[in-house]
């Protein structure tokens, strides 16, 4: 039971502000809206086990923070046992959607421990709720608001002085330049060039009879088109456009655009409607003049690089890139596949340099593993990477081997040289195990998943999440399809995966402390093991059961919450715990940098602000809970 009860007095309301000013969202209020707070709040303490909250105290009343101790949350699972829902600590605030609601808590709340929380009653409640932008925003959208916090942290860290008159979340729909100019297919040349030329523009989009846009013509296809001694100007358009060319609908952002341009290294896209008729279209300067964010710019000259050397030199041009793009906010899932990109890009390079030095003669596809084939890179990377080659008519795979692997030596030194590490543990084109024919690739897979040894499970961390990044990618489609439904009709072996992945327990103690690693200095937390790793092991086995064959752990998450197969709700809590883990873990990077440091995933988390020690705790809680689902769903 309840045991005491104190109203805040006059000296008391100091020490109260002191406290609630280290805690999210109280250290982001006004001084006026916190002594409102500690003015009329209450000191209730609880014993260990005391119910705090129950559904059956009918519709909730008062506010709650926690001071000292800790409250657990109890539900009835479908068996008819209590499990634990969720942990609340020091600073930390319920029950807010039952409160918002005015309805009962659906919850059980007990305290584990000697407990004191700071309670408000509802109309203290009400009146900083209507006072109090910060305390309103974080009440309505809990941890969302403090994933913006971080993320508006990074920001002003990375380019304070950078306008952000416009980001990249911004709908295409306001970049786009509405009812551009078009012609049909059967428009000349010259006509072409000059509708352009009198409307200075430097592109022509050319649609069919229903406005869908069926090809483009601009500046650089005329002077490739001059440069040619038959031209003819009087040709129809359709005969030197661009056919098919790159749409996106209005609502998609700015950032999709970005993605796009720099990756097939095309200056303009076309916005369209719901049913993909032209609406406007959309320059690389339109989006990236103003603001200086070269993605495009950097992604090209990276592409039609003619020296390593030049490569070597580009790379440093990444962070300071990576620095301008969270000024201008994009968030750390859009960071990561903005450097995905860019290693992308410059790895295709290197292997298209390779190819004209030394052209092996056979085709092949370059495979990628691990966080590169998840396109979630940061900046500290190394190689994990693979070859697949069809073996041609009248030779064995062995003699082709011989052609390839000479070949993926030089490129696994060269991308070393542009600040890709060589994997230690030697999971590179140039092992001639990971440099395999179609058949060989398929036999190795059959083995991987009906053999379940522990290396496989090991390996599971990083074959399982492969993409092709340069080459033909109709074979591994067909791999992928291949792999995934023997992975979906063997329930042995999703166990064992789900029983490999829940080993890699969140950096948490019984009593809510940090676990420190047991291979980093001390007191510190590995953030891409400890942190990364439990949501992206977890999501991988679910996103497998269910046929997902995408790599990616936040889209997985979206496709897992799509087909039914975990709620929809706990999929946004797990992508925002997962988001906010990596914002931290790219502000640390960034500050590395800053120092001339050797980057690292091992931070302290003495060092961080209470906002950030308390979002830490609340993401490995998160991460917690997406095991209990693989334990529950696999009877581990």
């Amino acid at each position: 039971m309840e045991q005491q009860s104190h109203e805040a007095r006059p000296q008391n309301i100091r020490a109260m502000m002191a406290f609630l000013r280290e805690h999210a969202p109280f250290s982001s209020m006004d001084e006026s809206h916190l002594a409102l707070f500690a003015e009329n709040a209450e000191l209730r303490f609880f014993a260990d086990g005391d119910v705090v909250l129950s559904p059956d105290d009918g519709k909730v009343e008062h506010f709650n923070v926690v001071k000292q101790g800790q409250i657990r949350g109890e539900r009835a699972n479908k068996d008819g046992n209590t499990e634990t829902t969720f942990e609340i600590s020091q600073g930390e605030c319920f029950p807010l959607a039952a409160l918002i609601g005015e309805r009962p808590t659906r919850t059980l709340h007990r305290a584990c421990g000697d407990t004191f929380c700071l309670t408000l009653d509802h109309s203290t409640f009400a009146t900083l709720f209507s006072r109090s932008e910060t305390f309103r925003d974080f009440c309505l959208r809990g941890v969302s608001s403090l994933l913006e916090q971080v993320n508006r942290q990074i920001q002003s860290g990375a380019m304070a002085s950078i306008s952000p008159n416009t980001s990249l979340d911004t709908p295409l729909e306001r970049y786009a330049l509405r009812n551009p100019i078009v012609c049909s297919p059967d428009l000349s040349v010259r006509k072409v060039v000059a509708r352009m030329h009198e409307n200075s523009v430097g592109s022509m989009v050319i649609t069919d009879q229903n406005r869908k846009p069926i090809g483009i013509f601009t500046l650089r296809d005329l002077r490739t088109m001059i440069a040619d001694e038959n031209a003819d100007l009087d040709a129809p358009v359709s005969r030197v456009m661009t056919p098919d060319p790159c749409c996106l609908p209005a609502s998609d952002h700015a950032f999709d655009a970005a993605l796009l341009m720099a990756e097939h290294h095309f200056a303009h896209l076309c916005v369209v409607d719901d049913e993909d008729r032209l609406i406007g279209v959309v320059s690389e300067r339109d989006l990236f003049s103003l603001q200086r964010v070269d993605l495009v710019h950097l992604a090209r000259t990276i592409g039609t690089a003619n020296h390593l050397r030049t490569l070597v030199s580009l790379r440093s041009q990444v962070a300071r890139l990576v620095d301008t793009m969270l000024a201008h906010g994009a968030d750390s899932g859009q960071v990561v596949k903005i450097i995905t990109t860019l290693n992308d890009v410059t790895v295709r390079r290197v292997l298209e340099l390779n190819i004209k030095r030394n052209d092996p003669g056979i085709p092949f596809t370059w495979l990628t593993f691990g966080s590169e084939g998840r396109q979630e890179q940061t900046l500290l990377t190394d190689q994990d990477n693979g070859i697949l080659f069809e073996t041609p008519e009248g030779m064995t795979a062995e003699q082709v081997r011989e052609k390839l692997l000479p070949f993926a030596r030089t490129v696994n030194n060269e991308l070393a040289e542009c600040g890709f590490t060589l994997c230690k543990g030697n999971i590179m084109a140039s092992n001639p195990k990971l440099c395999l024919s179609t058949e060989e690739w398929d036999d190795w897979f059959v083995r991987f998943i009906d053999a379940s040894t522990p290396q496989n499970l090991v390996y599971s961390s990083i074959f399982l999440d492969m993409r092709a990044v340069f080459g033909a990618t109709e074979p591994l489609e067909k791999l992928l399809d291949k792999i995934v439904g023997r992975i979906r009709k063997n329930d042995l072996f999703q166990k064992m995966l789900a029983g490999n992945a829940v080993q890699r327990r969140p950096p948490l103690t019984i009593f809510n402390n940090f676990r420190y690693a047991s291979d980093g200095d001390k007191h510190s937390l590995d953030l891409k093991r400890q942190g990364l790793a439990p949501f992206v092991e977890a999501v991988r086995v679910l996103a497998l059961a269910q046929g997902i064959k995408e790599a990616n752990t936040l889209e997985r998450l979206e496709k897992l919450a799509h087909k039914g197969a975990v709620d929809r709700k706990d999929a946004g809590a797990w992508k925002e715990a997962y988001s906010l883990i990596q914002a931290i873990r790219m502000r640390a990077h960034q500050q590395m940098l800053e120092k001339g440091q050797e980057l690292s995933n091992y931070i302290n988390p003495d060092d961080l602000n209470p906002l950030d020690r308390r979002i830490l705790r609340e993401s490995f809680r998160q991460a917690q809970r997406l095991q209990q689902k693989l334990e529950t769903t696999y009877l581990l």
